[in-house]
């Protein structure tokens, strides 16, 4: 992508009118997004109120590319559909994230035949430069803290726009791993799996990739801004904070914080319920949900012994808890 196609005269416009700046002085690629479909870009400003403002850049490739081979039209499809929900939920549902689940500001948004082009507050400029390739307690609470606030906030809504289900490992997208699918008593649970998050009367928004690299940290690890929200719709909160853990933990840490890090989570939920004025009775959520935190590890386990044996999170805590799961069935 050169410079010239990433800033055109008619978006260079649009991005100073957006953010009230003289001038765009540089730009530095952050990172290409996932298949080759486009980069993210900070832009350097010079007289506006920001100094800087990271621009995705979604653009169809000619030729796909998948670190896994998975290069389908259905495989190309669903990243189509992702981005539309992305530009939806920062149309329609981004700006009821108060302080205590940080996300973005959206500045502006462009379609194009093309692509899409989306402009987003930059989070190192307001306060949550950090990133992080493992945790301490203090930046774990920090995510916990994010979710459960953000599950508190869309508890009961409706993901108009959104994807129906959550998650990018979903059941109903992803018929091709499914397929591919060697374990036969894991293959012949996946619907019963998916029905059983489904039908829990306590739904929310999910982030959908709630992993640690999608979280931002201000300077002391306490607070967690998020990003990427490609994957968000309706689902259980569960599975978010299935996805997050496994994220962070090898499977013996898994293992002996399980406890722990659910018992946190549960009352950071309580709370951030309390602080909406829902009307939700915060010990039934979380009796429904606690039965329902193996479930969603295991419906993750699932997509990934279809999509990638041999993953390093298909280890003994996700077989014990799958084998349990599958069990009780």
């Amino acid at each position: 992508m050169t410079e010239s196609d990433r800033f055109d005269a008619n978006f260079t416009d649009i991005l100073l009118r957006s953010t009230g700046a003289a001038t765009l002085s540089s730009t530095e690629v952050v990172q290409s997004l996932w298949s080759g479909y486009g980069q993210i870009v900070r832009c350097h400003l010079t007289g506006g109120a920001v100094p800087s403002v990271v621009l995705k850049h979604v653009r169809w490739p000619n030729e796909r590319a998948h670190p896994y081979g998975w290069t389908s039209d259905r495989s190309h499809q669903r990243k189509l559909k992702s981005y539309q929900v992305e530009t939806a939920w920062y149309a329609r549902y981004a700006e009821r994230c108060l302080d205590a689940c940080r996300v973005p500001h959206c500045l502006a948004v462009e379609h194009r035949p093309d692509g899409v082009l989306l402009l987003l507050e930059d989070l190192n400029a307001a306060g949550f430069a950090g990133r992080r390739r493992s945790v301490s307690d203090t930046e774990v609470d920090g995510c916990l803290s994010w979710l459960a606030n953000f599950h508190a906030t869309f508890m009961g809504n409706q993901p108009k726009g959104l994807w129906t289900t959550g998650t990018y490992w979903h059941l109903a997208t992803r018929p091709d791993e499914l397929d591919r699918l060697d374990d036969s008593r894991l293959k012949a649970a996946a619907v019963e799996l998916d029905r059983r998050l489904s039908d829990s009367p306590f739904q929310t928004f999910v982030h959908g990739d709630a992993k640690l690299a999608n979280f931002c940290f201000s300077a002391d690890g306490r607070k967690a801004a998020a990003v990427d929200f490609q994957y968000v719709g309706g689902g259980c909160g569960m599975k978010d904070v299935a996805y997050f853990i496994s994220s962070c933990f090898d499977e013996d840490e898994c293992e002996r914080r399980e406890s722990s890090l659910l018992d946190r989570y549960f009352e950071l939920l309580r709370e951030a319920l309390e602080r909406t004025g829902k009307a939700i009775d915060g010990h039934a959520l979380e009796a429904d949900w606690r039965e329902l935190y193996p479930v969603a590890w295991t419906d993750f386990f699932r997509f990934l012994q279809g999509w990638s044996p041999g993953h390093w999170k298909a280890h003994r805590y996700s077989k014990r808890l799958a084998s349990k799961v599958l069990d009780n069935l």
